[in-house]
């Protein structure tokens, strides 16, 4: 893991170590990780990924590289510049069109074919029992295009969307269809790979879409009148043909248009290398083709080397350093031309990338090392000046390797992927101190800064410090000023105010003789009123006196009116009570009649309630005890506040019980004084002052004699009041029973 790690750092390291900006440009860079493909269709049925890559030498290129599921269908598209393409795994069909028909071309793995721009194809997957998917890998010729100053718009387009783009009545009138034959095809748009799995019999059958299609790629119509044509055409296996180089060590093989004929004013060549493990393909270089390779197996070391100019030439396009990296299966990596490069294998795994490289003009690649090395060439004398070393070195260097192509190189990759490490971790060492360099410097600068902010800040305070004393200084000058100013106006308001003065107290002598005079008017005229008053109230206190005395006698008028209606009154109010008295008794009877009614009528509905629902009293049995302990609870404590009240009642009755003997032994004396008054005055006067009368006479003596009694009113209320705590105690009594 750690070593999987420190590779990944590494590959990300030198991808930023070798980028470039060229003028005009994009970014260049020597590798493209699989993981950094852009998605551009994904489905259940397939996937295609793209790249794009520059060789910073004006050479842009396009990659896809395209998986189906086995039975599926790769939706037709119109080419806009030429496509190269290699089957990595699989098996299917590509069907094309031309000017003389359609085309089907049968490709398996390790084909090689080329379409040509303007062209319209579709892709049919196989089945297979392996579930073997159809991998594509194509570059598309960017450069290729009838005007290279546009920015590329895509490698093809989708023939279903260049239908659905026109007017519906354009397609109506052009197609001689109904609006709903091309509202159907109008509908939703299907993904670019589909599963497909064609019927028995399908070429046999002939609806409408298929004359739309037919029509798009060219078959008969009324304004093409050619004849239909279905022809093969062979594609070219790289293995079934014969490696150009093989030896223990690996062998490989390029395609150019002199082995595959279709290849014909293309752009692009094919090549394949396969190391065995510990091997490498020695260093070389391509003078007039750019390597655009996709590992397929494996996994190894690439070292590229830029090629240096003569000293003192200058104007580089972009700067270029040499780089090694390692890549894995799926990874993308470009060497551009001039550019001296070798790819070693690891000791434990074989490391096989296919790619396409440029082919403007004849390239011969050129070998450092071995027989075929271009050293070879040159003379040895020119070789010990280049190199700066001996003839025995030099003929050492040229003859101890007798290979050129394919050398073995054990733990080479590794020693190689080491060196990267001890490089990354160098430069992230380089990149820590600079950074510790950076915040030291920064620390120095906030330093300088801040002390440069605090001088400023001391010979800022030092002016304002100036500034301050200088403003002191005016204002004193100012307050001095205004002192004098101050004193000379307190001089002249003090003369002012004296000569005031003067005429005040002269204004003020006049005043206070007109005072004198106006206070002696007003003592007169104040004796004059004060006299005129004493007469006044003088009258006013005899009205008065009168008036008193005529309220006196109208209030004695009032009194003797007032007892009148007195006596009124408490007569009517005998009678009302005494009507009061029956109501209640009335009321009473009929209570308890309603009581007796409504105590019959529970008892009939309680008696047939219990009867209808005794299946549910025995489940609310519960319910019913809780329920009546809780009126239980409150009849008792009713019951208990019933009895409080009772005993105060009673309490009440015994005081006034205990009262009454004394009330009655005072009026048992004052009869028996009355009586003894009556008989010294005659036994005549006795017998007529009886009944009544006699009781008249006893509260007349009693109110002359000072003593008091209770109002007949007040013995009505009393009598009331018990009549009514009575009622009550009976309704509480007929309850409980």
């Amino acid at each position: 893991m750690g070593k999987m790690t420190s590779t990944l750092l590494a590959a990300i390291f030198l991808w930023s170590l070798v980028t470039i900006n060229g003028e005009g440009f994009p970014k260049f860079g020597r590798l493209v990780p699989m993981e950094s493909r852009r998605t551009l269709v994904t489905t259940d049925s397939g996937l295609i990924t793209a790249a794009d890559v520059h060789d910073g030498y004006r050479g842009l290129y396009h990659l896809q590289f395209i998986t189906m599921e086995p039975s599926s269908l790769f939706l037709p598209v119109l080419l806009h510049t030429d496509m190269l393409f290699y089957v990595q795994t699989g098996s299917g069909t590509v069907s094309y069109t031309t000017e003389d028909g359609t085309t089907r071309v049968d490709v398996e793995r390790g084909d090689i074919y080329r379409l040509e721009e303007g062209t319209v194809f579709y892709v049919r997957s196989h089945p297979s029992p392996m579930r073997e998917k159809l991998r594509i890998n194509a570059i598309f010729d960017t450069n290729n295009m009838e005007n290279p100053s546009e920015s590329f718009v895509g490698a093809y387009s989708n023939i279903s969307d260049l239908v659905r783009g026109f007017d519906e009545k354009v397609l109506e009138m052009g197609f001689g269809v109904s609006k709903e034959i091309i509202r159907s095809i109008e509908g939703v748009k299907p993904p670019s790979i589909i599963p497909f799995t064609p019927k028995k019999n399908e070429s046999k059958k002939h609806n409408w879409k298929e004359g739309i299609f037919e029509a798009l790629l060219g078959s008969p119509t009324d304004i093409i009148n050619k004849k239909k044509k279905k022809t093969k055409t062979k594609t070219f296996n790289i293995y079934s043909t014969s490696p150009d180089v093989e030896n223990c060590n690996g062998w490989s093989i390029a395609v150019t248009k002199k082995e595959f004929r279709s290849l014909k004013g293309s752009h692009f060549g094919v090549f394949m290398v396969n190391l065995t493990e510990g091997s490498m393909m020695g260093p070389h270089w391509n003078p007039t083709a750019t390597e655009i390779a996709v590992v397929i197996e494996g996994q190894g070391m690439v070292q590229v080397v830029c090629p240096s100019k003569p000293s003192g030439e200058g104007g580089d396009t972009f700067r270029c350093q040499n780089t090694q990296f390692r890549v894995k299966e799926g990874d993308l990596f470009v060497v551009p031309r001039y550019h001296p490069m070798v790819q070693i294998s690891f000791n434990n795994n074989s490391f096989v990338f296919v790619g396409f490289s440029t082919m403007v003009k004849k390239n011969y690649p050129q070998f450092l090392v071995g027989e075929r090395s271009v050293l070879q060439t040159i003379e040895r004398g020119i070789l010990e000046v280049s190199f700066n070393s001996s003839n025995t070195t030099i003929e050492t260097l040229l003859t101890s390797q007798r290979e050129s192509i394919m050398l073995s190189c054990t733990s080479c990759a590794e020693e190689l992927e080491r060196k990267v490490e001890e490089e990354v971790e160098r430069q992230k060492k380089e990149e820590e101190e600079a950074r510790k360099r950076e915040e030291e410097e920064a620390r120095k600068r906030e330093e300088e800064e801040e002390a440069r902010r605090e001088e400023e800040e001391a010979r800022r305070r030092e002016e304002e410090e100036e500034a301050r004393r200088e403003e002191e200084e005016a204002r004193r000058r100012e307050e001095e000023e205004a002192k004098k100013r101050e004193e000379e106006e307190a001089r002249r308001r003090e003369e002012e105010e004296a000569k005031k003065r003067e005429e005040e107290e002269a204004r003020r002598r006049e005043e206070e003789e007109a005072k004198k005079r106006e206070e002696e008017e007003a003592r007169r005229r104040e004796e004059e009123e004060a006299r005129r008053e004493e007469e006044e109230a003088r009258r006013r206190e005899e009205e008065e006196a009168k008036k008193r005395e005529e309220e006196e006698a109208r209030r004695r008028e009032e009194e003797e009116a007032k007892k009148k209606e007195e006596e009124e009154a408490r007569r009517r109010e005998e009678e009302e009570a005494k009507k009061k008295e029956e109501e209640a008794t009335r009321e009473e009877e009929e209570t308890e009649r309603r009581e007796e009614e409504e105590a019959r009528e529970r008892e009939e509905k309680e008696a047939k309630r219990i009867e209808e629902e005794e299946a549910k009293r025995r489940e609310e049995a519960r319910m019913r005890e809780e329920e009546e302990a809780k009126k239980r609870e409150e009849e008792a404590r009713r019951r208990e506040e019933e009895e409080t009240k009772k005993r105060e009642e009673e309490e009440a009755k015994r005081r006034e019980e205990e009262e009454a003997p004394t009330t009655r032994e005072k009026e048992q004396t004052t009869e028996e004084k009355q009586e003894a008054a009556r008989k010294e005055g005659g036994g005549r006067g006795w017998k007529k002052g009886g009944g009544r009368g006699g009781e008249e006479e006893r509260r007349v003596n009693k109110k002359q004699k000072g003593e008091e009694e209770p109002t007949e009113r007040e013995r009505e209320e009393e009598q009331a009041t018990r009549r009514l705590e009575r009622q009550r105690e009976e309704i509480h009594e007929r309850e409980r029973g």
